[in-house]
């Protein structure tokens, strides 16, 4: 007989009691002598199911499926395991309900595909035909594009890769694991390897041994930092499981896995140093914002490290409003507070009545001091000096670490790669995020003009970036004439601190329509309004910088611009030239971590190998 009339009776009842017919009927068979089963897909919906029955005077004991046939239980149990339906036995005295009549069916979600071959996918998107193809047995070849062979009556679809002397290899898709595209120092091509030779094994052997050599160096560095003993903060409780549910939006399930994997080098004994490499605005904030709450939940003081003070500033107003509900002391230390005020927060920080402090380089003076700092977090590592970058290591040694970054250093990126820093890559977007469209132009001021209006057309606004003080007026007469409607605002690291947090704010709270500033709004402008950029001279730009600089629009739904006024291409250097292609190419979010692999290849990997095995590791591609 089945049991369907129970879905029936739940789903009738509202209210408190909804699991009352269950309770009943549970009970109207255990008086009776009928053993009962309740269904639960995994352990975890057991216990919760069983804690839910608790209410009802119910206490169920969970068994495995294979303890039914023991016979032995009496009364009540929940059974792990699934049915597609629930039955009743008369003859044997046994009753089965399937958790699907009580809940309901349950959604279930298709396993997601295999990491390992979602990152070659991705990777095959950046391959175009005539690129170099390293494959792991047989080394260096040049990739001809996609073939459908025919084989035994099974048509597949192949990689076909070409060798010395033309020979040709058919690497089936699913092998696709094997093979990565050629990541080399600039400017110089690889040689073809060939197929079946003995030359790609004793170059891979001479590979192995130089970076090994490195590795030594690298690794008696590290080695001290994990012979010192850190503070193993205690596993998440009650109060933080809380505050993790407060957080607005689903976490995307790799940041859920960078949080994990955050929190669990947080329980370790050694310090952690971990590097969270997550594009921009792929929420690596609320990482940082769950770490530093487990840290004050340990009473342990957080410092957060960011490059600039309208970041701070910002970072500032994000944790106060995420801890808001509890009893967290966040203080913010930068230029823009007076004398008096950052004397003050020195003050109570030494003497521990601060938990959190945000702040610039003004946190790495000498007369700041800690009662008892737990964990520091650095933001956008790459735009502090190498100075600070010293005092980052004295740090690391003995303090837990996290550093957040977009498009990670290839210095960085490297070490991460040869996991000597632990590296978790947030690389899923969040809901509706759209690809910023991205132009590159001549200096036309019918173009500029038109791109404006557009914006402020359909309520948005517009960062104007000029990378130069000095004819910083000039370019505000040009979109004043050309725009004369639009409110531009000016702002530059030159200005006042109080006259620079004005003109910010003001862009923030819409004051304006038009933001002219320098590269100041690189790192830390969030405001999902602006969704058009416009970049003068974007030649003289960085990767890492146009990249960060792009990433400022298209935080929201709607389509992003961005326009980068550079000169012909042909009169551009062959680097600059170079740059500009990257970043169109790159336009999909999450290409923050191509980004930094591009960034290697044009800057070369000496600053980290030294000349001396930079060239070894040319020969097979990072």
């Amino acid at each position: 007989e089945s049991n369907m009339d129970i879905r029936q009776e739940v789903s009738l009842k509202k209210g408190e009691d909804l699991l009352s017919p269950l309770a009943d009927r549970v009970k109207e068979w255990t008086d009776g002598g009928v053993r009962a089963y309740l269904t639960a897909h995994n352990r975890a919906q057991a216990e919760r199911t069983r804690d839910l029955l608790s209410g009802y005077g119910l206490d169920p004991s969970v068994i495995k499926s294979a303890e039914i046939l023991e016979g032995a239980l009496s009364g009540f149990s929940i059974v792990i395991g699934s049915l597609s339906s629930g039955f009743r036995l008369p003859g044997s005295a046994i009753a089965i309900v399937s958790e699907e009549e009580v809940f309901g069916e349950r959604v279930k979600r298709r396993a997601p595909p295999s990491r390992k071959l979602e990152a070659f996918v991705a990777q095959l998107q950046d391959l175009s035909p005539g690129d170099f193809i390293v494959h792991s047995m047989h080394g260096v070849g040049l990739y001809r594009g996609l073939k459908r062979l025919d084989i035994d009556g099974v048509e597949n679809e192949f990689l076909l890769l070409e060798y010395r002397g033309g020979d040709k290899l058919y690497l089936p898709v699913l092998r696709m694991d094997l093979v990565s595209k050629y990541h080399g120092v600039e400017g110089g091509a690889p040689e073809l390897d060939r197929l079946g030779g003995a030359g790609w094994e004793k170059k891979k052997n001479r590979v192995k041994q130089a970076v090994e050599k490195l590795a030594g160096e690298l690794l008696k560095l590290y080695a001290e930092r994990e012979v010192a003993e850190g503070f193993a903060f205690s596993a998440p409780d009650r109060t933080f499981h809380e505050f993790e549910a407060g957080f607005e939006y689903e976490e995307t399930p790799d940041q859920g896995r960078a949080i994990e994997e955050c929190l669990k080098d947080m329980e370790e004994p050694r310090p952690m140093d971990r590097l969270i490499c997550g594009d921009v605005g792929y929420g690596k904030t609320e990482v940082a914002i769950r770490a530093a709450f487990k840290a004050v939940l340990d009473k342990k003081q957080v410092a957060v490290l960011v490059p600039t003070t309208v970041l701070a500033q910002q970072h500032f107003r994000t944790f106060c409003k995420r801890l808001a509900p509890y009893p967290v002391t966040v203080e913010v230390l930068s230029r823009f507070r007076s004398k008096k005020e950052q004397k003050d927060v020195v003050d109570r920080l030494a003497r521990g009545l601060v938990d959190i402090i945000i702040g610039t380089h003004r946190l790495l003076q000498k007369d700041v001091g800690f009662k008892d700092l737990g964990l520091i977090v650095i933001d956008e590592e790459h735009r502090f000096g190498v100075a600070h970058k010293e005092r980052f290591k004295q740090m690391r040694k003995r303090v837990d670490v996290l550093t957040l970054t977009a498009t990670p250093i290839p210095r960085t990126l490297h070490m991460s790669l040869a996991s000597i820093r632990e590296l978790s890559i947030i690389n899923t977007p969040p809901e509706d995020r759209l690809s910023v469209k991205t132009s590159v132009i001549r200096f036309d001021e019918a173009v500029i003009a038109e791109a404006i209006e557009r914006e402020l057309h359909r309520g948005g606004q517009v960062f104007f970036v000029h990378n130069r003080i000095e004819s910083m007026g000039k370019m505000e007469e040009v979109l004043r004439r050309i725009c004369p409607h639009a409110r531009v605002a000016v702002a530059h690291g030159q200005m006042r601190e109080g006259e620079l947090e004005e003109k910010m704010l003001g862009f923030v709270n819409w004051e304006y329509d038009v933001l002219l500033s320098t590269a100041i709004v690189e790192s830390g402008l969030d405001i999902p309004s602006a969704n058009t950029i416009i970049i003068n001279r974007a030649d003289r730009f960085g990767l890492a910088d146009l990249y960060q600089l792009r990433g400022r629009v298209g935080r929201s739904r709607h389509r992003a611009y961005a326009y980068f006024i550079c000169p012909l291409m042909s009169e551009l250097t062959d680097d600059a030239r170079k740059r500009i292609e990257v970043i169109q190419e790159l336009c999909e979010p999450g290409s923050g971590f191509k980004v930094a692999t591009y960034d290697l290849e044009i800057r070369g990997a000496g600053e980290l190998l030294g000349s001396a095995q930079s060239g070894q590791i040319a020969e097979v591609g990072f």
